[in-house]
C-alpha cells in the first residue's frame, strides 16, 4: 500500500490492527506471538523498532470493557444476590476474558496508528531517521 488518503487511514489502521497484518503492505505478521510484535515484516521487511504501544492496550482493555464490566457484575449481586461461587464461575471468568480478549487487536490499532500517523516523541526526528537510516521519507517509509 503506498498512499493512504487521510479519509482512508482511520479504516486501514482499524483493518490492519484488527486483523494483525503489516501496516505497511498489508499482507505480512505484525505479531510473533499472541502480544509480542515481530521484528520485521516478512512480507515487505518494515522493521517494527518504531512501535511503542507501552501500557495503552492495557488502559484502553480497562477504560472500554472492564469498567462496564464491573458495573454489570455490582448490578449483578445487588440484583440477584447469587452466592460467592456463582461469580466465581461467571463473572470472574467474563472479566478476565473481557479484559484480555480485547488486548490484540488494540494493540494492532495503537501500533499500525503510529506508523500511519507516523507518532514519534516531540524532539526526536533527527534520532528517528538516523536510527532508521532515512532522511525525512513520506508518511509510510517508503
Amino acid at each position: 500500500m503506498a498512499e493512504i488518503k487521510d479519509d482512508g487511514k482511520l479504516a486501514w489502521i482499524l483493518r490492519s490492527g484488527w486483523k494483525g497484518c503489516c501496516p505497511r503492505c498489508g499482507k505480512g505478521r505484525m505479531f510473533a506471538s499472541w502480544l509480542k510484535i515481530a521484528p520485521e515484516c516478512g512480507e515487505c521487511g518494515l522493521d517494527y523498532r518504531f512501535a511503542s504501544p507501552d501500557d495503552g492496550p492495557a488502559f484502553f482493555s480497562l477504560c472500554i470493557v472492564a469498567f462496564p464490566l464491573t458495573f454489570l457484575v455490582v448490578w449483578f449481586q445487588v440484583a440477584v444476590e447469587p452466592p460467592m461461587w456463582v461469580h466465581l464461575f461467571t463473572s470472574v471468568p467474563l472479566m478476565m476474558a473481557g479484559c484480555l480478549l480485547p488486548l490484540r487487536p488494540i494493540k494492532g490499532w495503537l501500533v499500525a496508528s503510529q506508523y500511519v500517523n507516523r507518532a514519534q516523541e516531540a524532539g526526536t526526528e533527527k534520532l528517528w531517521a538516523r536510527l532508521h537510516n532515512q532522511a525525512s521519507g513520506n508518511a509510510f517509509g517508503d
